[in-house]
């Protein structure tokens, strides 16, 4: 296939995964999933074959190295994105869900899905191993389908639910990529299909968990920090260039992990998670640079997805019966024990608070990427771990996904989320350094009824305005300069005078509120007066 036709294709898939998108913050669905729809239309088992037409074709190599580095740059994003302040209250329950919740979650799912197959006799006997790994694959879950979902409809969660969920769903993908390897490794070792090997043994695969989040930890700690020193002396003569280094950094960070025996996706992750709690040189451009990196690469990964399933296998009933049980049970069983269990300790989750985190365990990227990679290796029933994934990925979004804003408000949980303020109609970005905030704010006709100059409108203490936008145009103002209502203001504060006053535009709502009850007031009283002048004329 040419180069060009590929380049083609591939642009027209982004497009119109893009556009459906847009459908699915309109009527809900997570957008996700209709990117594995579209990858399902135009793979070369989709509907574009039942029309005579081609379909795209993935070699497993190029979608394992694909998976891998998306898997690098979402991890290390997701440690980039997150505030230690904002984690620092949840840090244990966050930790304690990322790692025994995974692995509970492993073992609970991976016997279940042993006597599953044992009952239904769905295909040939499948080993306890083999089981843990098909469970291990999808015991994770994924950040950017939750937040995803709760954007959508400017939901919070209460009771720091929502940083301890950003913490678990970050931080848990290493635990499940430990597993997943660990478990890959012994089910290629094994010379029967029935899980009687008396040479595999426990302590073995307890010792690499260990030495792997250790070293992995550590690696992170260390890379992250001298990341900063070099992103603080460093002085490129490019600006875009400083995204570039930390993106490369990031790779390096991955690979040599990889080489010293220690769990690379905690590594990256780690190095992120120090990287975005320091200053540093263009740091916003950088995240806002990783923030679109991390998009591009989820939305790959579900049509790559859907690309490489094959339709026909999902609707053997072999094979979606029991995905059906397995989803059922990941979604009804495994999830709200492991969270039950390692919530005990602490005390000020209530029943709700757990409910909640029990019903949060959307599947997203990651089980698809471990999908890959049992394919890749030669694991033997790969195709049917595959088909798994795929399926309950699909149950979990289609059930999970989009009811998690209708729990929460039954629950009593939801909170109206508080937006970032963003600046819309001025493009340019403050330095973390500086501290100071800036925000936008629109001239209204309140704001100017004592006058329409600068110096006339009422402007908080410590407080500037940096320049006015009217239509297109932008200048620089004075006192002396004149404001109309629509222009629009960039006002920059310290922290401190943020934390004293108001929005201004709310003071000027505040004040034409006053006005008005004090109208309505001397109206009363007008007609008050008048009806007890004519009594005393008809007396």
């Amino acid at each position: 296939m040419q180069v060009e036709l590929v380049l083609l294709i591939l642009s027209l898939l982004f497009f119109i995964s893009i556009f459906a998108d847009k459908i699915g913050y309109k009527y809900g669905v997570p957008a996700l999933l209709l990117f594995l729809v579209v990858g399902m239309f135009f793979g070369s088992h989709g509907m574009t074959s039942l029309l005579g037409v081609r379909g795209v074709e993935i070699e497993i190599g190029t979608a394992q190295a694909l998976s891998t580095l998306a898997m690098c740059i979402i991890l290390f994003t997701g440690g980039l994105e997150t505030k230690l302040s904002d984690i620092k209250s949840v840090l244990a329950p966050g930790i304690t869900l990322a790692t025994l919740g995974v692995l509970l979650t492993c073992i609970i799912t991976g016997v279940l899905i042993y006597f599953i197959f044992g009952w239904i006799h769905a295909v040939a006997n499948v080993s306890i191993w083999l089981a843990l790994l098909m469970a291990a694959t999808m015991s994770s879950t994924d950040s950017a389908s939750v937040f995803s979902v709760l954007r959508t409809n400017g939901i919070g969660l209460k009771h720091d639910l929502r940083p301890l969920l950003e913490l678990e769903s970050g931080a848990n993908d290493p635990m499940a990529y430990v597993l997943t390897t660990t478990f890959i490794g012994v089910v290629l070792n094994i010379h029967t299909i029935r899980g009687l090997v008396e040479d595999v043994t426990v302590l073995p695969i307890i010792q690499t968990i260990v030495i792997q989040l250790v070293m992995g930890t550590v690696l992170g700690l260390a890379f992250g920090q001298g990341l900063v020193q070099l992103m603080r002396r460093v002085k490129l003569g490019n600006e875009a260039l400083y995204p570039i280094m930390i993106l490369t950094a990031c790779i390096f960070i991955f690979s040599i992990t990889y080489y010293l025996k220690g769990n690379t996706y905690l590594a990256v992750y780690v190095a992120g998670l120090i990287i975005g709690n320091n200053k540093f040189t263009r740091k916003r451009q950088t995240r806002s640079f990783f923030s679109g990196l991390t998009w591009l690469s989820q939305l790959a990964m579900f049509l790559m997805l859907g690309l490489m399933v094959n339709p026909a296998e999902l609707v053997d009933y072999h094979v979606w019966i029991p995905c059906l049980i397995i989803s059922i049970v990941m979604i009804g069983i495994s999830r709200p024990v492991a969270v039950w269990i390692c919530m005990l300790p602490f005390r000020r989750y209530r029943q709700r608070d757990k409910m909640m985190l029990s019903w949060v365990g959307l599947k997203g990227a990651v089980p698809i990427i471990f999908a890959i990679m049992c394919k890749a290796q030669g694991v033997p029933y790969a195709d049917l771990i595959f088909n798994v994934v795929f399926l309950c990925t699909i149950v979990s979004l289609l059930t999970q996904g989009t009811t998690l804003t209708m729990v929460a408000r039954k629950l009593n949980l939801d909170t109206p989320r508080k937006e970032e303020r963003s600046l819309e109609h001025f493009d340019m970005d403050l330095p973390d350094e500086i501290q100071s905030s800036a925000r936008e704010v629109e001239v209204t006709a309140e704001m100017i009824e004592q006058g329409n100059t600068l110096r006339e409108i009422r402007i908080p203490p410590r407080t500037l305005i940096v320049m006015v936008r009217r239509g297109e145009d932008f200048f620089v103002p004075t006192g002396s300069s004149t404001l109309a209502v629509g222009d629009q203001l960039l006002v920059i504060s310290d922290k401190d005078a943020e934390a004293t006053y108001k929005h201004m535009t709310d003071e000027a709502e505040e004040e034409a509120q006053w006005k008005a009850q004090m109208r309505h007031q001397m109206k009363e009283r007008f007609y008050r007066a008048t009806a007890w002048m004519h009594r005393s004329k008809n007396k």
